[in-house]
């Protein structure tokens, strides 16, 4: 199943390349199609599941094609990755699965290392630490020879673990938070709250952003915007203002749970990280999470904010969380939130507005984006 489903996902992000064609062998996946093999890796190392991917050129079982195909690779890539550098520690590896070769992988390595040695001029040995291999692929359906591992994000084949809605606010966190459950399997969508006209129309267009990068890594991605500015005005108006920001968060997973359940969710993610801001005291988290009728998924709940933002960096979002457009926390924000909160305030608090008009409008209000990376 997982195969399956990963097999479906590296199709999905080659979709529109000519001649692709796609064979499972054992432990490995082969891709084959009509542009460069560098720019197929490039594509399939953001495939979740991939814990590698590796140009690679296929030859027969005839060991001295094997030492001559590998050789010209090793220089080659010598000279575009390594050029100028003296005594680059490298090894050769051989997995010899067609046991009816005539050679043992060990031999085949010295033979390969006899060969190349000599041609470069500027390797050693290290067989423990290399920082350039020459790798030989040897199985049933043919050999394949390659000197690069592109690493891939690993994680499981996203859609395996079923559909949850991340939270998606402009900071640095939720994409992060996003990407960690997609890395798990599952197929996210993204709600966000959109407070206009407390807030303008950059705010918006800033989530799109951040939203479109996340679809680079899974094959559909859809963006829920939901009118929130009645739920706050009425949060302000009526509730006491130390606890507007839990009670906004309490709305937020009372539209996001509606939002879920039209759309066989599974969960609710969001970015909370335990003690980064007053709202996420194991208190206050505790009281927003009740109104959720789903579980609540906090893949950064632990994370220090440095953690978070080289992750945010490696993804391709941080920059994107930067850009100066508020979001909807922002607004109407107390002087003093509270930092202990009980639930049974909360609720009392809840009282003195109607949740059930206030949820339904915003979740009748919501706005629905399909998203790929091409859009």
């Amino acid at each position: 199943m997982f195969e399956r489903a990963l097999r479906e996902n590296i199709k999905s992000a080659l979709k529109a390349v000519p001649g692709l064609k796609i064979d499972n062998m054992r432990g490995r996946m082969l891709v084959r199609a009509d542009i460069p093999a560098e720019l197929l890796a490039d594509r399939v190392s953001r495939v979740f599941g991939v814990a590698s991917c590796s140009p690679a050129v296929r030859c027969g079982f005839d060991p001295t094609e094997i030492v001559a195909l590998a050789t010209e690779m090793a220089l080659a890539t010598l000279q575009s990755d390594f050029a100028g550098q003296s005594e680059i520690p490298f090894r050769v590896r051989v997995n010899r699965a067609e046991k009816r070769f005539p050679m043992r992988s060990l031999d085949l390595e010295k033979v390969i290392a006899e060969s190349v040695l000599p041609a470069a001029g500027n390797l050693k040995v290290n067989l423990k630490h290399a920082d350039f291999s020459i790798e030989v692929d040897i199985r049933q359906e043919g050999s394949w020879v390659f000197c690069q591992r592109i690493p891939g994000p690993g994680g499981l084949p996203v859609g395996t673990m079923g559909r949850g809605f991340c939270l998606l606010s402009g900071g640095i966190d939720s994409p992060v938070a996003a990407w960690e459950a997609m890395k798990r399997g599952i197929r996210v969508e993204f709600v966000s709250f959109y407070s206009f006209p407390h807030v303008g129309p950059q705010t918006r267009e800033k989530i799109i952003r951040i939203a479109t990068e996340l679809a680079k890594w899974q094959p559909t991605t859809v963006l829920h915007i939901a009118p929130f500015a009645p739920y706050q005005e009425a949060i302000r108006r009526l509730c006491p203002e130390a606890y507007r920001t839990v009670l906004y968060r309490r709305a937020m997973q009372r539209i996001a749970g509606r939002i879920a359940g039209r759309r066989k969710g599974k969960a609710i993610i969001t970015g909370e990280s335990v003690g980064q801001v007053a709202s996420q005291t194991l208190e206050n988290m505790a009281v927003i999470q009740e109104a959720s009728r789903l579980p609540v998924l906090r893949p950064l709940v632990t994370h220090d904010k440095q953690e978070t933002i080289t992750k945010a960096r490696r993804i391709g979002t941080y920059d994107l969380s930067n850009l100066p457009a508020p979001d909807c926390c922002t607004v109407f924000q107390p002087e003093s939130p509270i930092i202990y909160g009980k639930l049974a305030d909360a609720l009392e608090a809840e009282k003195a507005i109607d949740l059930d008009v206030l949820t339904y409008d915003a979740f009748k209000g919501v706005e629905r984006i399909h998203i790929s990376e091409e859009s």
